[in-house]
């Protein structure tokens, strides 16, 4: 959850302050009660704002805590340049609340604030009513869940393993412009270091981590493409990332791997997949976003879903539209973290639905494919794209499905059967959505997140496209 700053405004004349100071501690009381009870870490300062210097120093102690959201908070009526001056103070988003009283006209003092800080071009946004009631709180955690993914990500490094993929002009984006836009840096790191890395692995931990795969998932071993050796050399590209992480300190990263990894070393699934799964052989761990094919918007995507939703996210291609059922195959190597087999913490639930197969033609150094079907359930997709360089997020619910055995085995041999498949039906036409979409990959998580993603649209100041069937 989000941690959020309280800042009181109040009257700037002694009399009037003096009258209404009680009520308005004991409606910030509920504000931070109701907050905090939806999960939030809610900072708080001594008084009231009743001065230009309480205005000032009180904004400054909220500005120190370093707050993902401030919440102005207007139960009565409060002079605007206190508003203004606290703003002066405040570099994070601002949230200006009014609490809906006859009597006390806090209402009159939000609009008053707003209209002010419209003047001098500083953005903010607008919610007024009980603090006690839900909707109002979970409406005010949507605008600080977005802006807590958005101040993550400042500050950030993403470690680009390898360059441009295959000539996909999407996966490369302008490191200038993400740190303009997105605070992030990127650190450019060659795929030999995966290579020698994974040699150099110690071997004890290789073998442990492949008995525990044989164990818990379904391993179809044929000799040549899949081998233990190079499943061994798979768990060593895994255990180069994660020593590459440690020693960069990388907080999100993608892997060329095509074709160079792929034609002469092996793929990147296991490693892909794991990084992006809550755990591996050693226990419960930090899910570490890793896009395949060192596509960095996608990367960005994902680092901003996971933010949001504290789930690993799906990465996979738009492989194939079923127009007589109007669903999507999303499939894309061994990407897929397995956590979407069952969805489950418990890795031997999710490894029980995952195979391992060997490598299909594309990948010619082989390896194992790490294939699940994608358990059922409300999903949001989004993906960052770019159009004539501005970014935008095209945003879509949609809702993954499953079917019996056979129509399952029907669908994923008209495509790769050995990758992992997300069949979802999406909010939108097919001819929209083939007509708009800006790339080959697309991202999600569990849930509805589109609130979210459009109050980050917002605080970044980037274009909003979102597909519906309306």
């Amino acid at each position: 959850m989000a941690r959020i700053g309280v800042l009181n405004i109040s009257d700037g004349r002694d009399y009037v302050h003096g009258g209404i100071a009680e009520f308005i501690r004991t409606n910030e009381d509920k504000l931070v009660a109701s907050l905090e009870a939806a999960g939030h870490e809610v900072v708080r300062v001594a008084e009231p704002v009743s001065s230009n210097t309480l205005a000032t120093s009180l904004a400054r102690e909220i500005e120190a805590a370093r707050v993902d959201l401030t919440v102005l908070h207007y139960c009565v009526w409060a002079f605007p340049h206190f508003t203004m001056l606290a703003a002066g103070q405040l570099t994070g988003p601002l949230l200006l609340l009014a609490n809906i009283d006859p009597v006390q006209p806090g209402m009159v003092g939000m609009l008053a604030a707003g209209g002010a800080l419209d003047q001098v071009g500083r953005r903010h946004t607008r919610l007024w009513g009980d603090p006690q009631d839900a909707d109002l709180v979970a409406a005010i955690g949507v605008r600080a869940g977005a802006a807590g993914a958005v101040a993550k990500l400042r500050g950030q490094t993403f470690g680009r393993i390898g360059g441009r993929p295959m000539g996909m002009n999407t996966a490369v984006a302008n490191t200038d412009q993400w740190q303009r836009l997105f605070g992030v840096d990127v650190e450019e790191i060659d795929q030999w270091e995966i290579v020698r890395r994974a040699e150099a692995a110690d071997q004890a931990e290789k073998t442990k981590a492949r008995q525990w795969l044989e164990r818990h998932a379904n391993v179809h071993y044929d000799g040549a493409k899949l081998t233990e050796e190079l499943l061994e050399r798979q768990i060593g590209s895994y255990l180069a990332m994660r020593e590459l992480i440690d020693e960069w300190n990388l907080d999100f990263t993608g892997i060329k791997g095509q074709p160079e990894l792929t034609q002469y070393f092996a793929t990147m699934d296991v490693a892909e997949a794991f990084l992006n799964d809550p755990y591996d052989w050693n226990g419960p761990k930090e899910t570490h976003v890793c896009a395949t094919e060192a596509d960095m918007d996608g990367a960005l995507t994902m680092q901003i879903l996971k933010h949001l939703a504290g789930t690993p996210v799906l990465f996979a291609d738009v492989r194939h539209y079923h127009g007589d059922r109007d669903i999507w195959d999303l499939c894309n190597s061994g990407q897929h973290a397995t956590w979407y087999a069952a969805r489950s913490d418990d890795p031997a639930e999710n490894l029980a639905k995952v195979h391992l197969y060997p490598e299909v033609f594309f990948f010619p150094a082989g390896g194992a494919s790490v294939h699940h079907v994608a358990a059922p359930g409300e999903m949001t997709l989004a993906r960052l794209t770019r159009d004539d360089g501005r970014y935008r997020l095209q945003l879509m619910l949609g809702e993954f499905e499953n079917y019996d055995e056979a129509t399952t085995e029907t669908l994923m041999k008209m495509s790769t059967p050995e990758w992992p498949h997300a069949f979802a039906r999406l909010d939108a036409p097919a001819e929209v959505f083939l007509s708009r979409f800006g790339a080959n990959h697309i991202h999600a998580v569990p849930g509805d997140r589109r609130a979210e993603l459009r109050a980050v649209c917002e605080l970044l100041d980037i274009t909003l496209d979102e597909f519906t069937r309306g």
